[in-house]
């Protein structure tokens, strides 16, 4: 029996797949569930529409994710900090202070999206490289400067 899988199903596939399985086990454990529903012309022709949907939605995701890269990269930001009298920082530039100027310039990302191997703990300017979902990378320069 063929059916349409609404959830991802271990041993079994992925969620909106069409597998072959055995009657009793999609009638007795599969459909009470409401792990998948059986594969009719009607089922089949909706299957078609939600694939379509999840397609326009992520083409849509994948250009807002494709915009907001484009804006980030190439971006200096410059973060003044207390400096000692032997340069050396009160406070080291961690990806939560960078989130945070970030945000201050209009930008909504996420801490684990700021990829730094080691706070920076120096004056100077650093690249910073921002991942983003689709594979996307953009790379901004940390310009870490001494408060006035």
């Amino acid at each position: 029996m063929k059916v349409i899988l609404l959830k991802d199903v271990e041993n079994l596939g992925k969620k909106y797949e069409i597998k072959e399985v055995a009657e009793g086990y999609a009638r007795n454990f599969l459909f009470p569930k409401k792990l998948a529903k059986p594969a009719t012309e009607a089922n089949l022709r909706w299957l078609e529409k939600k694939l379509k949907k999840l397609e326009e939605k992520a083409e849509k995701d994948l250009k807002k994710v494709q915009d907001l890269a484009s804006k980030v990269d190439g971006l200096e930001i410059t973060i003044p900090v207390k400096v000692g009298k032997d340069g050396q920082l009160f406070e080291s530039i961690t990806p939560l202070k960078i989130l945070e100027k970030l945000k201050e310039e209009g930008f909504e990302l996420k801490k684990k999206q700021i990829v730094l191997e080691k706070p920076i703990k120096e004056l100077g300017e650093f690249p910073v490289k921002i991942k983003f979902p689709h594979n996307l990378e953009a790379e901004i320069k940390i310009i870490v400067v001494e408060e006035k």
